[in-house]
């Protein structure tokens, strides 16, 4: 399905000075988006405690614990050494399972290599206090090159506990998305160890990476599990246009970068929009809206939003709310934040929180208004 700016919903409000609420209007309900916490070197991703509390990540390499009221903590110690440029440094979170037992979390980056090359790569480590602890990788791209572009970088797990990674393209290595011999382009599916699962899609090809589980990709910035379903789904940045959501299964091809709705910046075709074997989207943009972040919304609080999909974008400032219908998007609506908006978590609470990827980053909360 096709979203342009004339077959869409908006609702505008834009958010100004500190800690205030203002009521916003939506087609479903009516909120209030509040300042909840300010002075972030842009956020990437928020990730909530079992306690209410907040893991919060910063691209140039912090990460902080956020209280339930805004209060935000020193950087935590432990975390490894990022390339903080471009589109790089500490980005997806991720709490293992078992959280509550084991105080392991999962954090991807942008991890330097001689020669200022980098890759994608994904620790583990014990919250322990304001420090980490027990700090491994446990999976690394398995190329690394100069490039700030194109991480990919966020995480989630599985209803069965397996760990989903995306990877991106890294800018100038498109073709390589087609190629199973190497991580760029990927959603990748390991155990906590790191290990690939036995039933992955390649497992046993001497040409194809065991961890991959689909390819084809650009450079995925959002995933989110279907709360019915446990289907992984995923969103990814197109060139000029053609930003999609895809549901991603395993083996599957989703086309970049011979299929795409976009073009080169500066206008070109880059392939075609349609070709045997290869996976159309779920739904896609044009214009780019570049999105970031995503959830389902499974609460109550915000009625009318139930089993609906939360996407940031960065490139207008909006929270876009999709409804489905089984396995395809029935209608848009497009909220006007007025911040590029890096990251979308649904807190304990039934309220929305989204990242705002500035100089000084915010965490907004969108609630139901009283």
């Amino acid at each position: 399905m096709k979203s342009t700016l004339n077959s869409i919903a908006l609702s505008l409000f834009v958010l100004s000075g500190a800690a205030q609420a203002a009521p916003l209007v939506t087609e479903k309900a009516t909120l209030e988006l509040t300042e909840l916490s300010q002075g972030f070197d842009h956020p990437w991703s928020l990730a909530f405690l079992p306690d209410g509390r907040m893991l919060v990540s910063e691209r140039s390499g912090t990460l902080r614990i956020v209280t339930g009221t805004g209060e935000k903590s020193a950087p935590l110690a432990g975390v490894p050494a990022v390339k903080a440029a471009g589109q790089g440094g500490l980005l997806g979170l991720a709490l293992d399972p078992d959280f509550a037992k084991n105080q392991l979390i999962y954090f991807s980056f942008s991890e330097p290599v001689e020669a200022d090359n980098s890759r994608t790569s994904v620790a583990k480590a014990r919250l322990s206090g304001t420090s980490l602890t027990e700090v491994q990788v446990i999976f690394r791209q398995a190329e690394a090159i100069n490039s700030q572009y194109h991480y990919g970088g966020r995480l989630v797990f599985s209803p069965q506990g397996e760990l989903f990674i995306t990877t991106g393209d890294r800018g100038s290595r498109r073709e390589d998305a087609q190629k199973l011999d190497g991580h760029f382009g990927k959603v990748i599916r390991v155990n906590t160890d790191g290990s690939a699962p036995k039933d992955n899609p390649f497992v046993g090809r001497a040409d194809a990476k065991a961890e991959i589980w689909s390819y084809g990709h650009r450079n995925l910035q959002g995933a989110a599990v279907h709360p019915q379903t446990g289907a992984i789904w995923t969103h990814e940045h197109g060139p000029q246009g053609g930003d999609e959501i895809n549901i991603a299964q395993a083996g599957k091809n989703y086309g970049w970068p011979l299929i795409t709705y976009g073009e080169e910046y500066g206008g070109g075709v880059i392939g075609q929009k349609r070709k045997s074997g290869l996976e159309q989207p779920l739904h896609y943009w044009v214009p780019s809206i570049a999105p970031s972040g995503m959830s389902f919304y499974s609460q109550s609080a915000i009625a009318g939003w139930q089993n609906n999909l939360l996407v940031g974008s960065l490139k207008f400032g909006q929270l876009v709310r999709l409804e489905l219908t089984a396995d395809k998007v029935s209608h848009e609506e497009r909220i006007r934040i007025g911040s590029r908006v890096r990251d979308v978590q649904v807190g304990p609470d039934g309220a929305v929180y989204l990242l705002t990827d500035e100089d000084n980053g915010k965490i907004l909360k969108l609630s139901p208004a009283n």
